[in-house]
C-alpha cells in the first residue's frame, strides 16, 4: 500500500510538471522564436481585418487566385481539419478530382488537362492549405488579369513579390500566401 500511494504521488507531480512545464516550455519559445509572439498573423484591408494568413479561405470569383480545394467540411472550416482519407484508387475520390479539373479548365481555357496543376485539384492532408506553389500561381495569371481588365504584367509582378522562397533556400518549397496576394491585387485595383 505504501508503495501505491508513492506512485501515485509521483504520477500526480509528473503530470502536473509536464502538463504545466509544457506548455509553458512553447509558450515561452513563442514569445521568442516565432513571429508575431506565437500567435496567428491576422491580414487587414482598409483597416478591417479580413482573415489569418496562415489558414485557408475560398475564394472562387474569377477577379481572384483560388487555393487549394478543401476536404474540410463546409469549405476552410477548422473544426473539421483533416484528410478526406481516400486513396488514389478510390472511385469517389477520382471522380471528386475528374469534376475539378473540368471545372477548373471551364475558367482557364488556356490550358491543358495536363498544365493543371495537381495541387489545385486535390485537398491537402489539413484541408486548410493558405498557400500554392507559384506555378499554381502563374496559371491564374491570365484568368484573374482578364477579369479585372488587368495587364498580365502587372498581376504577374504582384505573384513575383508574394514568391516566400523556402526557409534559407533549403527548407520547404517556395510559396504564394493566396490571402495575402488577393488582398495586395485589391489594393493594387483600387489605384
Amino acid at each position: 500500500m505504501k508503495n501505491l500511494i508513492k506512485s501515485l504521488r509521483i504520477t500526480i507531480v509528473f503530470c502536473i510538471v509536464f502538463a504545466v512545464g509544457y506548455v509553458l516550455v512553447l509558450w515561452v519559445f513563442a514569445q521568442f522564436a516565432s513571429p508575431n509572439k506565437g500567435n496567428a498573423e491576422v491580414v487587414t484591408l482598409h483597416g478591417k481585418v479580413v482573415g489569418v494568413a496562415n489558414i485557408g479561405q475560398q475564394f472562387g470569383k474569377d477577379i481572384y487566385f483560388w487555393g487549394r480545394p478543401s476536404c474540410a467540411g463546409k469549405g476552410y472550416d477548422g473544426a473539421s481539419s483533416g484528410a478526406s482519407n481516400k486513396g488514389v484508387t478510390n472511385a469517389k475520390y477520382l471522380k471528386e478530382v475528374e469534376v475539378r479539373v473540368d471545372s477548373f479548365l471551364v475558367r482557364h481555357p488556356y490550358l491543358k488537362r495536363k498544365d493543371v496543376p495537381a495541387e489545385m485539384v486535390t485537398a491537402s492532408g489539413s484541408g486548410l492549405d493558405p498557400d500554392i506553389t507559384p506555378e499554381s500561381a502563374y496559371v491564374q495569371v491570365k484568368r484573374v488579369a482578364h477579369a479585372r481588365g488587368m495587364n498580365e504584367s502587372v498581376v504577374k509582378d504582384l505573384v513575383d513579390k508574394h514568391v516566400q522562397e523556402p526557409l534559407f533556400g533549403l527548407f520547404g518549397p517556395a510559396k504564394v500566401n493566396v490571402l495575402k496576394l488577393n488582398i495586395a491585387l485589391d489594393e493594387a485595383s483600387k489605384k
